[in-house]
């Protein structure tokens, strides 16, 4: 069974609080929430973004394809169209934190709602999530109480844009705090590096290119038990390329490689790893080098 959840006045009501005060943004602290789920097969599908900071209690959350124990403190972020389930039957009153909803409605005239994309954790899956010290955990939470007391207030011309100006420092204090969580596990994303780099040398020393095609971010993601952006963005802290950028060369490198050490036509080679068509192929190698598979046999 899923529940669609289309406005803020209705998570509400399925929460079990009192009507919002703003149509459009919610504050919830979990301590006020009655109910998440009364079955492990109830899913809810949000028609809006929800950041979520949990701290000190036991909750485990499904998202995409994982689950997530939250016992430490930790955030989580989604966009409209997820869909979320809870595994626990029961609400743990010990549960500390907070929900903060906001609806598209909000922001789709802003600039923020023109560049929400470029915040790339709203596409992460929930076993990535953001781990925050005690003084992180502190300056969000300063910053969503901004926002209540904006809403809380009485409305005037300048309420929406306060609002959204706290919601993007939000954003903006989270991407720092993720690039803080990229490098201090450094040792760990050199060893995903490392799988990544086996994961596309194995993927071409088989028959998966002819059958496939060339490997999508997607595809290794789910191979690393990752989302694609979560994979992108820590090759690109790790390496400076991102994960397609990554691919890419990686294909050109195997490419130089055949165009010396063998005779086979650069149609051949194309298909052989992965190409549909040659001008393809060649259009990716002079983009990469500057200059065509055929120039390249030539100069070398």
């Amino acid at each position: 069974m899923i529940i669609h959840i289309d406005s803020i006045e209705n998570s509400h009501k399925l929460i079990g609080i009192p009507a919002p005060k703003h149509p459009l943004v919610s504050l919830i602290n979990l301590k006020d929430i009655s109910i998440l789920s009364k079955s492990t097969n109830t899913k809810f599908l949000l028609n809006m973004f929800m950041i979520s900071l949990k701290d000190g209690a036991y909750c485990s959350i499904n998202y995409g394809r994982n689950s997530y124990d939250f016992s430490n403190g930790a955030m989580v972020f989604t966009k409209p169209n997820q869909v979320l389930s809870s595994e626990d039957e029961t609400i743990d009153n010990n549960a500390k934190g907070w929900l903060l909803f906001f609806h598209p409605d909000l922001i789709r005239k802003s600039a923020l709602g023109k560049n929400i994309h470029q915040y790339s954790f709203f596409d992460y899956e929930i076993h990535e999530a953001l781990h925050l010290s005690e003084e992180e955990q502190e300056t969000v939470t300063e910053i969503v109480k901004k926002i209540e007391k904006e809403y809380l207030q009485n409305i005037d011309k300048h309420s929406q844009k306060l609002i959204i100006s706290n919601i993007e420092l939000l954003l903006d204090y989270c991407n720092r705090y993720y690039d803080r969580q990229f490098y201090v596990r450094t040792n760990l994303n050199q060893d995903r590096v490392s799988e990544f780099e086996l994961l596309l040398k194995n993927y071409f020393s088989s028959e998966k290119p002819h059958k496939l095609g060339i490997p999508s971010v997607k595809y290794c993601g789910e191979e690393l038990n990752m989302s694609p952006n979560y994979l992108s963005d820590l090759l690109k802290k790790e390496i400076g390329k991102s994960a397609k950028d990554h691919i890419h060369d990686f294909i050109v490198n195997s490419a130089k490689n055949q165009l010396l050490g063998s005779t086979n036509s650069v149609s051949e080679i194309a298909y052989n790893l992965g190409f549909d068509y040659p001008q393809h192929f060649s259009k990716l190698s002079k983009k990469k080098t500057g200059i065509t598979p055929t120039k390249f046999r030539t100069l070398n």
